[in-house]
């Protein structure tokens, strides 16, 4: 039998056509995927004892009927991913995909359900309005109660990826990285070509290039994106997931904690967005002066940046930043 791939055909020598992203509704797909099919992901253990008595069951119900246990889920469920993609941001494009998005994805899954589930899917079909707003009430119910919880260490375990990878582009090449992504992935030339199960398809990305996607919730595969007008995207395993990942924030304190300082594992922890010295000074409770020589420190240690922007000098993680916090979380 033929191989099946997935071939994003890029602009010759084109190393802009690839950028990465975060998406938190493929991680709330796979998160309900988890939920159903527990033995199957023996490194989401650890966060499955921690949700399990807080699932609810209705709005549960509901998401994985529309996303089921394995294969194509509804592309109107994830966004184009980008960098600084939210919850939030997800949650609100979903409360406005067009009604006919959202039929013809649902009509994917029509075709590949039988029995309760295809009768329950015919009904959203009809009533494309009522529909979409059940499923945009039963997401963000579902994510409050599983994911919104971790999503802290979670998204520090993608940056992290996300940094390590994009300085490895720095020291190795943008061929080497992508064919480190996933054993199914490669680099041939202006291709990046993932291997499939099931179909072969070509996807010209030249003009809107190609997003890399890391998931904690995904698994050990990989998963493509390709019809319009989603963005061609490749979501692929995030290194560093292991069964403890999911540990409270106090504990991914202590840790780093006991690597650098309670103070200064403080600010680190909390600088993902731009701060300047009174507000991390104001947020971690220390004098402006404490605070201003933690921050020489991280700075001198290559964990933090600092940019004056205008009269203000804003203090956030460097990409080695993003990998210390995920490598200890």
């Amino acid at each position: 039998m033929d191989r099946m791939f997935a071939d994003f055909q890029l602009a010759p020598d084109d190393i802009s056509a690839i950028r990465f992203g975060i998406s938190p509704g493929h991680e709330l797909c796979h998160a309900v995927r988890v939920l159903q099919r527990p033995e199957e992901q023996p490194l989401q253990w650890g966060w499955l004892r921690s949700v399990r008595s807080r699932v609810p069951q209705d709005a549960f119900e509901l998401m994985a009927v529309i996303i089921g246990e394995a294969g194509y889920f509804p592309d109107f469920l994830t966004a184009t991913p980008t960098w600084d993609l939210t919850p939030a941001d997800e949650a609100e494009r979903l409360a406005a995909v067009p009604p006919e998005l959202l039929r013809a994805d649902l009509a994917k899954m029509l075709a590949r359900s039988t029995g309760a589930r295809r009768v329950a899917i015919g009904r959203m079909i009809e009533q494309p309005l009522h529909a979409r707003a059940m499923i945009a009430a039963a997401w963000s119910e579902v994510w409050h109660a599983v994911l919104e919880p971790v999503w802290p260490q979670l998204e520090r375990l993608l940056r992290a990826d996300i940094a390590v990878r994009a300085r490895r582009i720095t020291t190795q090449g943008i061929a080497v990285m992508v064919a480190g992504l996933h054993e199914s992935v490669a680099w041939q030339g202006d291709v990046v070509r993932v291997r499939l199960r099931r179909h072969r398809e070509l996807v010209d990305c030249r003009g809107s290039g190609l997003v890399l996607v890391p998931s904690v919730m995904g698994g050990l595969g990989c998963a493509v994106l390709t019809e319009p007008p989603a963005q061609p995207t490749l979501f692929y395993p995030a290194q560093g997931v292991t069964e403890t990942w999911a540990k409270d924030p106090a504990a991914a304190s202590r840790s780093l904690g006991a690597l650098i300082g309670p103070a200064r594992a403080g600010i680190l922890l909390s600088a993902h967005d731009p701060r300047t010295t009174t507000q991390v000074a104001a947020d971690s409770g220390l004098a402006p002066s404490t605070a201003s020589h933690h921050l020489t420190v991280l700075r001198e240690s290559g964990l933090i940046a600092s940019e004056r922007r205008g009269a203000r000098v804003l203090h956030v993680r460097t990409p080695l930043g993003e990998a210390f916090v995920g490598a200890t979380n």
